[in-house]
């Protein structure tokens, strides 16, 4: 009886039709760290384009996708590097979305990436030096570099009549290389740049760092930093001595809270963070409140990254990062229908018939070089406590 059942069993097995294979990609970003205030947020707009496209049907056939969270750390570059390859050899996620700040970028793309053949697009990382790092075709951003971003924050200052200023970074790959462009860009403008302080993220105290600054002087004090340590670190103990009161904020500094955090004592400071004012970001706010996420800085670039992907894997035919990654730059790019959020549906069935799309999405996305956004930035000021939107470059 028992051998009866058994084979009734598994002839049952054999004859039910092979369940569908579940898509699953990778998300990494610093859940813990200096940036862990915006990452909820990113995860949760990457997460919302996956949901789009399984409650569609449409990719490949009826695929469902699926995402694996990891923390990046932001800043611990062995902890990032372990992380990812869980994700790839024990969660056999086919591509990933991120990481987040670029040395750990840099550190799982060279160790985790090219050796297992997996995508990677990042939402944020902005480190000039990936735009020229080996790839093998593997890695793309949705996020500006950093060498456009310098300029662009040099713009706001001396349109907004800023003749000098002194300069601290995050001491890592993010942080030198925004510093280079902005001091390079300023200069180049006309500014003066008083003095340059690196400063270290997770200490108590950064009183050296702001006296050596405020002896050199300037009109205000860039940070290039992250906004729930270092960073945020410099400005209030800056503000503490008196030492500068306006602060220009990179794109790292750029979130709710830091205002939140410092207090009124902000208003009055600018900066910017990659943004635009096209159809597709108003369609992706609306969206975010919908699935009731509080957006932060990089959840529109979160939801294309994770867009792309799945399209990608769409024109290709296949969820196979080696097919895919040849496929990113189309889908990305014109010629081809124009899709934003909300439209990941169409695209599919677009793309199952044989059609192009250009994907706009939520950033107005256009890849160029090696995969990188063209870049849009947002400028945005402190005012009465809280971030406001001063115009878009």
């Amino acid at each position: 009886m028992k051998k009866t059942l058994t084979a009734l069993v598994v002839g049952a097995a054999l004859a039910a039709p092979a369940a569908m294979a579940d898509v699953k990609i990778g998300v990494i970003l610093g859940f813990t760290g200096p940036i862990e205030s915006l990452t909820p947020a990113m995860a949760a707009s990457a997460e919302l384009a996956m949901k789009e496209v399984t409650d569609s049907g449409k990719l490949l056939g009826g695929e469902t996708v699926s995402s694996v969270r990891a923390d990046s750390t932001c800043i611990d570059s062995a902890a990032a590097t372990a992380a990812a390859e869980r994700l790839v050899t024990s969660d056999n996620v086919n591509a990933i979305v991120g990481a987040d700040c670029s040395g750990v970028t840099g550190a799982i793309l060279q160790n985790v990436a090219r050796a297992n053949g997996i995508v990677m697009v990042s939402p944020s990382a902005t480190s000039p030096g990936l735009s020229t790092a080996e790839d093998d075709g593997l890695f793309f951003r949705t996020a500006p570099s950093d060498a456009r971003q310098g300029k662009v924050l040099s713009d706001i200052m001396m349109d907004r009549g800023v003749k000098s200023a002194a300069l601290t970074y995050t001491n890592n790959d993010y942080g030198k290389g925004l510093a280079e462009s902005i001091q390079a860009n300023f200069e180049a403008a006309g500014g003066s740049i008083t003095a340059v302080a690196a400063h270290e993220d997770g200490k108590g105290d950064y009183s050296a760092e702001v006296a050596a600054l405020a002896q050199a002087g300037g009109d205000v004090l860039i940070v290039a930093g992250y906004l729930d340590q270092g960073g945020k670190g410099m400005i209030q103990s800056a503000l503490d001595s008196g030492a500068f009161d306006t602060f220009v904020l990179g794109d790292g500094m750029v979130g709710d809270s830091l205002p939140v955090a410092i207090g009124p004592d902000l208003n009055g400071s600018y900066g910017n963070v990659p943004g635009t004012n096209n159809a597709g970001a108003e369609i992706f706010a609306a969206m975010a409140v919908d699935a009731g996420i509080e957006a932060s800085s990089f959840s529109p670039e979160s939801y294309d990254a994770a867009a792309l992907i799945m399209l990608a894997m769409q024109a290709a035919g296949s969820t196979s990062s080696n097919d895919l990654k040849a496929k990113v730059m189309d889908v990305a790019n014109a010629p081809g229908e124009e899709i934003m959020p909300g439209e990941l549906g169409k695209a599919l069935e677009i793309l199952a018939a044989g059609g192009d799309v250009n994907y706009v999405g939520a950033t107005a996305v256009e890849l160029i070089g090696s995969g990188e956004s063209a870049g849009n930035y947002r400028e945005v000021e402190i005012k009465d406590g809280a971030l406001s939107t001063a115009g878009y470059r």
